[in-house]
């Protein structure tokens, strides 16, 4: 078995590992952080307990109550939530190396933007995975960490020079994915170095009767928030790479700074309902800068040809340039079926398949680094064919 086949399966097998553990991981914050808003002072007005819920759901009564500073005693067995979290950065940044390091030439790198070897690619990209942890980690345990506010605007202020940056050194796709693999190792990283061992530390006193340091638990709570807030955003950069018009617009970096503040405002509604304040205004507001959004990332509108370009120079073209990966069996060596399934080896198949050709070649996401060198001539005859719409 050949390499690109391997690595379509391990692709396929992190894929499906990642979205099921993201979704585990996901939900557990969405949980844990609408709980937290729910709770309300103990009937029975234990000092202990910090607040308490009743619910009902598959079939039955629960009773949940939260101890600050621990029961008295260590619960046996006690469960922990942390390999929800461990497990989606593992297969996440084991298939961001898979596709991003090691196909950097295809996915990651674009010589129109900067020239790179691989080897500095994956250096200039492991070293702003570092920075944006170590910036972040720093900031947090200053003063400034303490003030929500200042932190939601301190990280988008972080999140749009690194979503710059990004745009300014990769492709456009790689910028959208090397930007969630930063803030998807904020997010482990916050889980790994600093909740659970906090977490630890307080179980640690209760076995041993000591009393608990508040801070422990004031800094896992910190970082639990800023990771719920999180959770919208990553999941956004996570589907990027199947919509070119986000990362393939000139300025990138625009689009990816405002939908990440969409679903951050989006995230601040359920939270806030959760505590039964209706605050429609931050769901509104989301609402509006997408709407934003699809107007900035609009194409403009082209007139139709006046004389639709020969088919026979329209074969020629895809035949040069896009069937080496979308055939039966593409000759790049990259894949081992054409990506998507899309055919495009015979005439039938590119007069079908026409409409799906338009918006990868309009945002130009294809050939991917235009590795097989469409031209701007050859683009514009595809896109005046389909427009005209792909006669025979």
């Amino acid at each position: 078995m050949d390499y690109a086949y391997l690595s379509e399966w391990a692709g396929l097998l992190l894929r499906w590992l990642h979205v099921l553990t993201a979704m585990c991981w996901v939900g557990a914050s969405f949980y844990f952080m609408g709980l937290d808003q729910s709770l309300r002072p103990p009937a029975d007005g234990d000092p202990l307990v910090r607040g308490e819920q009743w619910a009902v759901h598959g079939g039955g009564f629960y009773h949940k109550r939260k101890f600050v500073a621990g029961p008295g005693f260590v619960p046996a067995p006690l469960h922990w939530s942390k390999w929800e979290a461990y497990w989606t950065w593992l297969s996440g940044f084991s298939l961001f190396v898979l596709l991003y390091w090691l196909q950097a030439e295809t996915y990651l790198i674009d010589p129109e933007v900067m020239e790179l070897e691989r080897w500095q690619a994956v250096c200039i990209s492991l070293g702003m995975i570092l920075v944006a942890w170590g910036a972040y980690d720093l900031l947090c345990r200053l003063p400034v960490g303490g003030n929500g506010q200042a932190m939601a605007v301190l990280g988008i202020a972080g999140l749009a020079l690194a979503a710059w940056f990004s745009t300014r050194v990769f492709s456009g796709r790689g910028a959208y994915l090397q930007v969630g693999a930063m803030i998807g190792t904020i997010m482990a990283a916050n889980v790994m170095a600093v909740i659970i061992p906090g977490q630890k530390k307080m179980v640690a006193a209760v076995a041993e009767g000591r009393e608990i340091d508040p801070r422990w638990g004031g800094w896992g709570k910190q970082r639990s928030v800023h990771n719920n807030y999180m959770t919208l955003p990553v999941i956004f950069l996570m589907l990027s790479p199947h919509y070119p018009m986000f990362w393939q617009h000139p300025n990138a970096w625009v689009p990816l700074v405002a939908m990440a503040l969409a679903g951050a405002l989006v995230r601040q509604f359920f939270n806030l309902r959760h505590q039964g304040i209706a605050m429609y205004d931050y769901w509104l507001f989301g609402a509006v800068i997408v709407a934003v959004v699809a107007v900035f990332l609009a194409p403009p509108r082209r007139a139709a040809p006046a004389e639709a370009p020969p088919f026979a120079a329209v074969r020629a073209i895809v035949a040069a340039r896009c069937a080496e990966c979308h055939a039966p069996r593409p000759a790049n060596t990259g894949f081992t079926s054409p990506p998507k399934g899309i055919l495009l080896h015979s005439a039938a198949q590119i007069r079908r398949n026409a409409r799906l050709m338009e918006p990868q070649l309009r945002s130009e996401a294809m050939p991917p680094g235009n590795a097989t060198g469409l031209t701007a001539a050859e683009r514009a005859t595809l896109l005046a064919w389909i427009g005209a719409g792909a006669p025979r």
